[in-house]
């Protein structure tokens, strides 16, 4: 069985994205599948989620 890569960022962009925005990868992930991939618009979510 072959595995189906789906797009998405490199690993160490997420990782970054996670400590710029105090947010973990998996936040982050779960935030790419629904804004996309526009930087802008995932640290707004990130950072967002983490006010609360």
């Amino acid at each position: 069985m072959t595995e189906e890569r789906r797009p998405g960022l490199k690993p160490e962009i997420v990782s970054a994205l996670a400590l710029e925005s105090g947010t973990t990868e998996l936040q982050i992930n779960e935030i790419i599948s629904l804004v996309g991939f526009d930087r802008s618009s995932i640290l707004r979510e990130a950072r967002l989620l983490k006010k609360r």
